[in-house]
Formats: C-alpha cells, sequence, structure tokens
C-alpha cells in the first residue's frame, strides 16, 4: 500500500543532514567486513562490522538507543538492545542495526551480504524480541487485503495474481531456503508460482518483492528474524510497499521475553506503520556484490563503496557510490 501524503508527509523530526551521517556508519562497516570476504570466519567478519558501526555512530550529534541489535546486553558487548549512542547531543532517536546481514554470505563471499541501519524518531521503532517472525511483503500498487498472513501462500499469490491481471504462473516469490519452508515451497510451486529462493539477506528479499519492476519479484513470503523485519519495514516506509509481519512466541520463555519489551499480544499482526513510525531513515551498504547494491571494491589508492540511502518524510530514495582514499 502506498503512503499516503499525509503519512509521507508528517513533520519531519529529524534533520536531512543524518542522512549523510548515516551512510558515513554503513559504509565503514561494510569496508571493515570487506576485510573478511571469503575468509570462512563469520564471527570476524561480524565483529568487524559491529565495532566499525559503533565507532561511527558514537560521532554522530544524536542522543541514540539501540531497540534492534546485538541481543541482550549479556549476549553482546556492543551495540546490544538498550545501548546508548551518539555524542548525546541532538534529537532522541531509536536505531535498528544489522552491521553484517548475511554473515555466511560473506564469510563464503556470496552475494547480497549487506551491512544495515535505520534511525526514527524515539518510540518509531518496534523493539522486537531475537526471535523469528513470520512476514509477507508485497509492492505498493495493490488494494488493501491483497495479501494477509491469516490466507494460505497458495490463497495469497491466487489473490495477488487477481490483483496484478495475470495468470498465478506469472507470479515470483521469494523465499529464504531453509528445512522449515520446504512446505511452504511445495505448496507454491504445486500453484505453478516461480520461486526464487536465497540462502540469506531476507531484508533484501523484501525490498525486492516491493520493486517488482526492478527484480521480477511479486511476493516474499515466510519466516525470519524478527529485527530483520522491523529493519524492512524502515525500507518500506520510504520507498512503499505492504508488509505484514506476526512474532513467532511459541514458547513460555519467548514470550516472557517479548513481554518485557511491551509485547502485550503474541498473536498481533503488525503492518508496516506499527513496525516503523513517524520519521524514518534508512541506509544499507553493500559488502559483496548483489542484486540490491554493488559489494566494496578495492582500487590501488582507495576504495569503492555502494550505499542507498532512503527517508521516509521525503519519500526520497539516494544511490551514493563513494570512493574512500585508503
Amino acid at each position: 500500500m502506498r503512503l499516503t501524503d499525509e503519512d509521507a508527509r508528517g513533520e519531519a523530526i529529524l534533520h536531512r543532514s543524518l542522512t549523510l551521517e548515516l551512510v558515513r556508519v554503513t559504509e565503514r562497516a561494510a569496508i571493515a567486513a570487506a576485510g573478511w570476504r571469503g575468509k570462512g570466519d563469520e564471527k570476524a567478519a561480524d565483529a568487524a562490522a559491529v565495532e566499525a558501526m559503533r565507532s561511527e555512530l558514537q560521532k554522530i550529534a544524536i542522543d541514540g538507543r539501540i531497540v534492534i541489535g546485538e541481543g541482550e546486553r549479556d549476549e553482546a558487548p556492543m551495540l546490544y538492545i538498550g545501548e546508548t549512542v551518539g555524542g548525546g547531543s541532538g534529537p532522541a532517536v531509536d536505531i535498528a542495526v544489522d552491521p553484517l546481514e548475511g554473515t555466511t554470505l560473506c564469510a563464503k563471499n556470496q552475494p547480497d551480504s549487506i551491512c544495515v541501519l535505520a534511525l526514527a524518531e524515539r518510540g518509531g521503532l518496534l523493539n522486537a524480541p531475537d526471535v523469528y517472525m513470520h512476514k509477507i511483503a508485497i509492492g505498493p500498487r495493490y488494494p488493501e487485503g491483497t495479501v494477509d498472513l491469516d490466507r494460505s501462500p497458495s490463497e495469497n499469490v491466487a489473490s495477488l495474481a487477481r490483483a496484478k491481471g495475470v495468470p498465478v504462473a506469472e507470479i515470483t516469490a521469494c523465499v529464504l531456503d531453509r528445512p522449515r519452508h520446504a512446505g511452504l515451497i511445495e505448496e507454491l510451486r504445486s500453484a505453478g508460482v516461480a520461486v526464487k529462493l536465497i540462502s540469506d539477506g531476507d531484508i533484501a528479499g523484501v525490498i525486492h518483492a516491493c520493486t517488482t519492476e526492478e527484480t521480477g519479484i511479486d511476493i516474499y513470503l515466510g519466516s525470519g528474524g524478527a529485527p530483520e523485519g522491523v529493519l524492512a519495514a524502515a525500507a518500506l516506509r520510504c520507498i512503499g510497499g505492504y508488509m505484514q509481519g506476526k512474532l513467532i512466541l511459541d514458547t513460555a520463555e519467548k514470550r516472557e521475553r517479548a513481554g518485557r519489551m511491551g509485547i502485550v499480544d503474541p498473536e498481533r499482526k503488525y503492518g508496516v506503520h506499527e513496525l516503523a513510525s513517524g520519521d524514518v531513515l534508512f541506509a544499507a551498504t553493500g559488502v559483496t556484490d548483489g542484486s540490491l547494491l554493488e559489494g566494496v571494491k578495492y582500487r590501488p589508492d582507495s576504495v569503492v563503496t555502494s550505499t542507498i540511502v532512503m527517508r521516509s518524510w521525503s519519500q526520497t530514495v539516494r544511490w551514493i557510490k563513494a570512493e574512500h582514499t585508503r
């Protein structure tokens, strides 16, 4: 569903200069992670990205609070949920980070590893626990209710095909290639849907489903990390698109942990505006070459990065190719 002018152009809380600051953060994280491409060490690649991202965040004039990060305080030394970052002055903001989405992709030097950050006015991002989330996403040109998590996958693709005016056989779905999705993949293929499997990186997968003209992907389906769901929603606030997410709280421990983070209804379906609201900024820099971004490129005297940065208030999307002196 495309944002209305009122939704997109409400009060601009965040100064536009912050967009360039975010670009610097994801660029530095990507350059740090790129040093570990293809070396088979996921933890080292992630640690390099985390350290670089936190260092750059500390230089920004914000009163920042991590709401989506590397885990609870006792699980992560940096960028943990609840950590304060920034210079302490400036606007009070909530921050969601995935310093290295696709750690395995980076370690194997495979496509679509990216460094991602979203920033919103305080209270604008769902403080989601690190659990799985059911997700469905489509582009912005469809009527409200075209798809819904309460329907079966085959019902959703049939409804989407009708709305698009094409046979189901012309629908392409993006799904994470995981054993838990075997039934989903079988149902989609039995319905005649083309399935694009991705090995990792469902933030990019959701974005691809909402930029169909460029990617050929019509819908994203399946379960993935809830933190990545919030980051994907932040991107959709800027580019348009429809998404639903539902936390998978299938144990008492998960429900208790979600309750401590303010989740009162474990069965709730969240829309884009409930996952990311208000004035939102989103930035991502490529680590490895992919369908969304080019990876970090080394030249004799410089390093080249490719970044996408978006803002919900102005509905602007900028592609930035930067050369950094080595």
